[in-house]
Formats: structure tokens, sequence, C-alpha cells
């Protein structure tokens, strides 16, 4: 894992200041804290730059940016690749001559000669971002894995094409103009983050996950995608038919432990000490069995608690976990106060709000492998999205089929449209009274019943939120995005990001289960643009790189074609999952209600710390725009402090989002002296 950048002149005039580049590459110094170096052509018309986290094939000749033999392709990149070592064999004996001991960098450099861009990503399996510029082609070409586990950004600034890792690295270029994108902040509302390519600031956009770009001499950029997380990939049809019930279940749960048992192996791939979190649940429980299969020493595991709030702590089933499987167990718990001194770093961070609070845990046990010499890390993420693990999901799979189906199916519009009117003007009673109004009113308007399972405010709770005209009047064209934004998504309608991906696909596979759309959905946007830039994001702010084993492309593949009625059989969430790693963790583990993994937010926003936010909240310069209500915001606070309701997911979002405006546009520094106050 590293950090890239480059800058690709396209202006007549216009040449790359290896000064500017060298300085966006050093604003992400923590993501490769073992060496930076930087190209530049001979024309100055394209440089690329690299931070280095050394962590396979640490020889200074793996050192990147990186160049063939003959110099004419170069690349930058972020990440893993898990097969190169396959990869290679078949390239030297198509004449390719490398440099590196086994370096996965150099099998991408002669991967892209040999096979091109569509044939490399279609070969390659890992964790990555990167950019190519190949100079007989005249063409730079980035990519963005299938999940999206690594981000890449980029962003115009007069007549240069320029990408990075983060957002912090683009802002650095002194032309670059910050501003608001209130398009993106207003989706943002409803999603917990900002769904790509959008991002929150103006200007800059995320590469999507499985998608690739790339941009000629003269800045013509075209986006593509080569890969989605959709059924007919993973299982042959004729592999199940006439398969009994009890043979079916054998060949769903020995097709997962076998896709993940190797998953884990790929990622054990590492020249460097590797870790994995542990909380006690069944997934990181998993990581540390199938880790513990691969390694020849004691696998090192890391867990995290709250010093204060023991009932949310999860140390006696990690300890449980690490004894059986003879781990150095590493714990550490956290306070209020913990928390408050890391905001000013976590705004940081993030780069753009992620209005998650597992940011904060996920920092501190970050810092506790870091600190006891981890560079990497095995994390559970993905496994709930694929395998129907949060009672959320069943709670809309329930509410699908017993009121979402026969109220489409058999009321008559007008009566539909009655029900949502009444529930409309009945929201106002109780503040958790638009949450249900708002899912009456998608079913009135055939809108789909799962958009996120990180859904902030619902469009009822939005409307009161938000001056909608302030937002559209403050929304520019984004012109330098022509032809690689959808226009819907600049429209004050966050419906519209959630049909852009799934009208195509239910054009391609119509009558689909309502699971297996929800999972797509996941994959789309939750996924790539919350829990896997969390992960990123905060982990790298401590220079470690974080694995996802449930989310290798061919586990995905596979689950993707397993219908719903398996997922959930008997009412079961994972059903099959727990199926699958029987007998490699402890039963009650594997069958022990599900905690989650969190922090104890409601509470500490009841105590001074939330009436410091508010304080926060009403003095940033964002609210002085006029896009945001203060009188409902106030209605918030309110109803927290007061005990009517839990908010603290609003309020939280809120502050993510006006504590951000003020460091990234404004930019003041973060004040903690009134949230330090309010530790007792």
């Amino acid at each position: 894992m590293c950090g890239i950048v480059g800058l690709l002149s396209y202006a007549d005039a216009g040449r790359v200041d290896r000064g500017v580049l060298d300085r966006m590459r050093d604003a992400m110094a923590h993501r490769g804290p073992d060496g930076g170096d930087g190209w530049v052509s001979d024309d100055r018309r394209i440089g690329l730059g690299h931070r280095r986290l050394s962590i396979v094939d640490l020889n200074v000749a793996a050192t990147q940016p990186m160049r063939n033999e003959d110099g004419a392709v170069v690349i930058t990149f972020n990440g893993e690749i898990y097969n190169h070592a396959k990869l290679r064999p078949e390239l030297v004996a198509r004449g390719h001559k490398f440099r590196t001991d086994h370096s996965d960098t150099e099998v991408l450099v002669h991967g892209y000669e040999e096979w091109g861009l569509d044939g490399l990503l279609e070969r390659i399996e890992g964790d990555y971002a990167f950019g190519i510029w190949d100079e007989r082609k005249g063409l730079l070409s980035l990519a963005r894995d299938r999940i999206g586990v690594k981000p890449l950004y980029f962003a115009r600034i007069k007549g240069c094409f320029a990408f990075a890792s983060e957002m912090k690295a683009l802002v650095e270029h002194p032309d670059f103009v910050r501003e608001i994108d209130t398009a993106a902040m207003y989706h943002y509302l409803s999603f917990l983050t900002t769904p790509a390519p959008l991002t929150m600031m103006r200007g800059i956009y995320k590469l999507p996950a499985g998608c690739s770009m790339t941009i000629d001499r003269s800045g013509k950029a075209t986006i593509s995608r080569y890969w989605d997380a959709v059924p007919g990939r993973g299982i042959d049809p004729g592999e199940t038919a006439n398969l009994s019930e009890a043979a079916l279940e054998e060949f769903y749960v020995s097709g997962i432990r076998d896709r993940l048992r190797a998953s884990v192996e790929k990622r054990m791939m590492s020249d460097v000490p590797m870790g994995v979190f542990l909380s006690g649940g069944v997934d990181s429980s998993t990581n540390v069995a199938l880790m513990s299969e691969f390694s020849s020493r004691p696998v090192e595991t890391f867990t995290i608690g709250f010093s204060d709030y023991k009932h949310l702590n999860e140390y006696e089933q990690a300890n449980q976990v690490a004894r059986q499987f003879g781990t150095n167990h590493h714990e550490i718990g956290i306070s209020k106060k913990d928390m408050i001194n890391y905001l000013p770093q976590m705004l940081h961070s993030q780069d753009e709000p992620i209005a998650d609070w597992v940011c904060i845990p996920l920092y501190f046990v970050s810092k506790l492998a870091h600190d006891n010499g981890m560079k990497v890390v095995q994390v559970g993420e993905g496994s709930d999205e694929q395998f129907c693990g949060y009672s959320g999901y069943m709670t809309y799979l329930k509410m699908y089929h017993k009121y979402w189906a026969p109220f489409r199916k058999y009321l008559p519009q007008p009566a539909q449209r009655l029900a949502a009117g009444t529930a409309n003007l009945l929201s106002g009673i109780h503040p958790k009274l638009p949450v249900y109004a708002d899912v009456i009113d998608r079913a009135a308007r055939s809108r789909e019943h799962f958009w996120s399972g990180a859904m902030v405010f619902p469009d009822l709770m939005k409307s009161q939120l938000v001056d909608s005209a302030a937002i559209a009047a403050a929304n520019d064209d984004h012109a330098d995005a022509a032809g690689l934004l959808d226009p819907e998504y600049l429209k004050l309608d966050s419906f519209n990001i959630v049909r852009s991906f799934m009208d195509p696909l239910d054009a391609k596979f119509p009558g689909l289960d309502p699971l297996t759309r929800m999972i797509h959905s996941e994959f789309r946007l939750r996924l790539p643009e919350l829990l896997l830039m969390r992960v990123d994001k905060i982990g790298m702010s401590e220079s470690l790189e974080a694995r996802v084993p449930f989310l290798d492309h061919k586990l995905v593949e596979f689950s993707m074609d397993i219908p719903e009625e398996w997922k959930t059989k008997g009412g079961e969430p994972k059903y099959l999952l727990k199926k699958a790693v029987e007998g490699l963790i402890p039963d009650n583990i594997i069958y022990r209600k599900k905690m989650g993994f969190g922090a104890p937010m409601s509470d500490w926003m009841r105590s001074d710390f939330g009436r410091a936010v508010r304080t926060s909240v009403f003095s940033s310069g964002l609210m002085r725009r006029g896009f945001l209500n203060a009188s409902y915001i106030e209605k918030l606070f309110d109803w927290h402090f007061t005990g009517r309701t839990d908010t603290s997911l609003y309020l939280w979002a809120i502050y993510n989002l006006t504590a951000w405006y003020d460091l990234w546009i404004d930019r003041k520094a973060v004040d903690t002296s009134q949230l330090s106050d309010a530790v007792a």
C-alpha cells in the first residue's frame, strides 16, 4: 500500500512543475513513510509521484515510479497484486526482462505491455489503484480495483489533469480553488458519504470501483466499467442442476469455505509483519482461524474496547479465540477524552466527511497494530453485505415480503398515494415517523424499497433540514466532468443515485430476489465509498495496510449466484457462512448475537460533549451559507438532549459536515478546547 499522484499537462503552454508534484506527493507521506520518489518526462508534459510503504520486495529496485526496459511505460501503483507470482513466468516466457526479485509492480508494467489495459485488468487479482503512462500512445491509464478497496481521485486544474490516492494531495496544487460541492453534500445527507464520482470538494472526483479511465494528450477522458457485482459469473447452472437440497447446501457451503480459505492464503503475501483485527465475532474469528493455518508463527491479534462502557466490549470472546489459536494478543480501551483528542486528526485523515463513528475505534486499533510493528492487517469488511449479516437487512426483507410487495401489488394507485400522503402529514408528530413515512412514500412512487445499509436523513427529514433552493443556486454544471458524470447526480434527489445502478441491473437481470438487489446496491455505494474508504483512510493514517479477504472477487462472484432463500434459510442471518465456518471456530462464537463495531456516541452526545458539538455546529462557516435549516438542527439537538429520541446519528453526520467545511474550505484549525472542556 502506498500513495500515488500524477499530473498530465494538456494545455499548449503547460508544463509539470516537479516542485508542485513533490509537494502533492508528500501531502500523503503517512501512506508511504519508507520513501518517496518521482518522475517527470523530458518534455515535462507528464509527471508521476509515489510514496512507498514497503511490504512486498523491499529491495530498492522495486522503488516507484517504475519504468519498463526502454522507458516508454511508466507506472505509479498503490496496492497488492496477489497472483503476480503466477503471472510473472508467463511474461518471462514472452520475452519480458525483469529487474526485481518479486515486485508485483513490475508485473503490472510488463502485463500492460503484453496484454493492454483491458487484458491486464482481466488477469490480475488484488486490491489496487494505479496510473500508467504510455509514451508511444500518449495515453494515461488509471484503474481502481474491482471492489474499491483502494481509493483514486482525479481533477482538472487549469489545463492539467491530476490524480492521487487522497484528496489532500490534489488540494495542494497551487491553482486548485477550494469550494464545497453542494450536490455531493445533498447526497451525503442521505448516504453518510458521497457517491462516486462526486466528492465533497467541487472539482475533485472519485473513480468508481471496478472502473478504468484513459486520458489522452489533449485531455480527453473516458471512463469504462470492467467489473460489477452481478449474478452469472460464479456458478455454472449445470453445477447445481438436479442436486438434492442437502447436496445443494453442501455445494454452497464448501464453495464459500474453499474460496474464503484461498482468499486468506493469498492475502498472507508479505515480506513484513502482519496481524488481524479481532472482535470476537464470526468474521474476524474466521480470519484468525484461517490465518493460523498459513502462518508458521503465532498470529498477531488486536482488539479494542471502551474504558467506561464494559457492556459494549467483546474482550471475552476475542480472548477465547486468541487462546484457541495461540495468538499473540493485544488489547486497548479508549475513553471519551481519547475520542475528543482524536477528532482533529480524524477530520484531516478522512479527506471527506465519513459520518461513521466506527472511524474512532478503528483509528485506535490501527494505532495499536502499528505501534506493535505491523504494516499489514486482515479485516472482516464485506461479509455482512454478501451473506446478509445485519439485522437491518432482515428487517428490510421481512418488510418487503410482508408489506411492500402486497402494497404494490394489491392496493390501487390512488389508495397508495392516499396512504403516502397521510403518512407524510403524520410524520411531524414524532421524530421517528418520517423514517416509516418515507418507506410508504417510496412504495407509492414506485421507488426502491432499499437504498443503502447506511441511510441518514430520509427524504421527509431532509426536506426539513436543507434549503434546496440555496443548494441548487450554488451548484455549478460540473463542466470539468462532462461525459464522466451522470447529470442525474446533480439533481437534488438521491433516488437518482440508486436508480443509476439499479435500473441497468434490472434490465440485464430481471426478476432478481430482493436480497441480491440489495447486495448489488451495497457494492456500488456503501461498501466502496463508506466502509472501505474509512478502512483505507484511517488505517493508512497510521501507515497500516488493510486486506479484506471476504471481498476477494472470486468469492463475491460465487456468492452473487446464491439466492436469498439460502443466505437466510430458516430466518437465520448469514446461514450459509455460519455453516461454512462450523468446525473452524467455536459454535458459541458463530451463533451468538451480533454486537457490531461501534462507539457509545449516543451517550457521549447526551453529555457536555454534545453541547460542545452544538456550539461547534452553529459557529461553523457552513451554517452562514444558508444551506442548512438552523431551527431544525436545533430541534434535533433538543430531542436528543431531552431523551425524546436518539438523534445521535443525525447530529454526528451534521457535525462531521460542518467541521469538515471549517477545516478544508475555511481552513480553520479544529478547535477542541470546548470539546475537551466537556470531559468530566
